[in-house]
C-alpha cells in the first residue's frame, strides 16, 4: 500500500532527525497545522492556496519532490468529501507554541532597538547642529578677542624649557668605543675606575660631580646624560691631558637649559672656584 502525503512527510522528516517544532521554526508554519498536514487532516487548515503553500514548504524542507507533493495533495483533496481546495477559509495565523520559537523573535528586537537608537542619535544630533549654529556667532567674536593673548601663552609656553628635578646631581658616562679610566670626586669623595664598553657608569651627588678623563676620549666617543637628559660631552682643553668637568648646585641648571657642559681650563678654573667658595669658611 502506498504512502499518504501526510506520512510521505512524516517519514522524510523522521529519516533526517528533525522536530516538527525545528520544521515550525524553519518554514513559520504552527506546528499544530504541521501536525494536521501528516495527519492528512486539512479541516483546521486555511484552505486553498494556503494549503499549498503550506505543504510546499514542508516538503521543500525535509528533502521531498514539492511538485510531486502537491499533486498528492491534489489527490486526497479530491477524494476526501466536504473538503473543498477551491474555497479558502479565513486565515488566522498562529502563534508558534515551541519554546524555542521564543528566540527567533530576538533578531527583530533587537533590530527595533537599533532603529530606535539611530533615531535617537539623529534628533539628539540635530538640536546640537541648531545650538551650535546659533552660538558660533557669539564664539567668532569671543575667538577674536582671545587670539592675541592666546597666541602670548602658546609663545611663552613654548619659550619655557622643561628641566628635570635638580634636587641631586646625577651625571652617566657611557663608553661608546673602549674602556674609560674615570676619576670622579662626588661630594668630596674621591674614585678611579674604569668604565666599559656599553657598560655605562652613573655618580650621583648632592652638592657636585668632578669628572676626569684623558683627553683622547673626545665627544664622538664618549656619551653623558646629566639627571636624565643626554647632552654632548666636553671638548678636550687646549693644554693639558685630561678633559675634566664639574657640575654643581651652581652651574647644573645652566647646563640642563643650555644642553652644553663648559670645557677646557675655563671650566677647570670656574669649578674651582666654585668649590673653594663651598668650602671657604665665614
Amino acid at each position: 500500500m502506498s504512502l499518504t502525503l501526510g506520512e510521505k512527510l512524516r517519514q522524510a522528516r523522521e529519516e533526517r532527525g528533525i522536530s516538527i517544532s525545528e520544521v515550525a521554526e524553519q518554514t513559520r508554519i504552527s506546528p499544530h497545522y504541521l501536525a494536521s498536514i501528516e495527519n492528512d487532516d486539512y479541516r483546521t487548515l486555511p484552505g486553498g492556496i494556503f494549503n499549498k503553500g503550506f505543504v510546499k514548504s514542508y516538503a521543500k524542507y525535509v528533502g521531498l519532490d514539492e511538485q510531486e507533493a502537491l499533486a498528492d495533495y491534489s489527490r486526497l483533496i479530491a477524494s476526501q468529501e466536504g473538503v473543498s481546495d477551491d474555497e479558502p477559509k479565513t486565515y488566522k495565523p498562529e502563534v508558534l507554541t515551541d519554546d524555542r520559537t521564543s528566540g527567533s523573535t530576538l533578531p527583530t528586537i533587537i533590530f527595533a532597538a537599533i532603529i530606535l537608537g539611530l533615531m535617537a542619535w539623529g534628533l539628539i544630533t540635530l538640536v546640537n547642529y541648531i545650538q551650535n549654529n546659533q552660538s558660533q556667532t557669539a564664539l567668532n567674536t569671543n575667538t577674536a578677542g582671545n587670539t592675541n593673548t592666546a597666541n602670548t601663552n602658546t609663545a611663552i609656553a613654548n619659550v619655557a624649557p622643561t628641566i628635570p628635578a635638580v634636587n641631586e646631581i646625577k651625571v652617566e658616562i657611557k663608553s661608546l668605543v673602549d674602556k674609560i679610566n674615570v676619576t670622579s670626586i662626588v661630594d668630596g669623595k674621591k674614585l678611579s675606575e674604569d668604565i666599559l664598553l656599553n657598560a655605562p657608569k652613573t655618580y650621583t651627588g648632592q652638592q657636585s660631580v668632578r669628572i676626569a678623563y684623558y683627553r683622547g676620549f673626545t665627544p664622538d666617543k664618549v656619551q653623558l646624560s646629566v639627571n636624565g637628559k643626554q647632552i654632548p660631552a666636553p671638548n678636550p682643553p687646549v693644554k693639558g691631558s685630561t678633559t675634566s668637568f664639574e657640575i654643581n648646585k651652581e652651574n647644573i641648571v645652566q647646563i640642563l637649559q643650555s644642553g652644553q657642559i663648559p670645557s677646557g681650563d675655563a671650566a677647570v678654573s670656574a669649578a674651582n672656584t666654585n668649590t673653594a667658595n663651598r668650602v671657604a669658611p665665614r
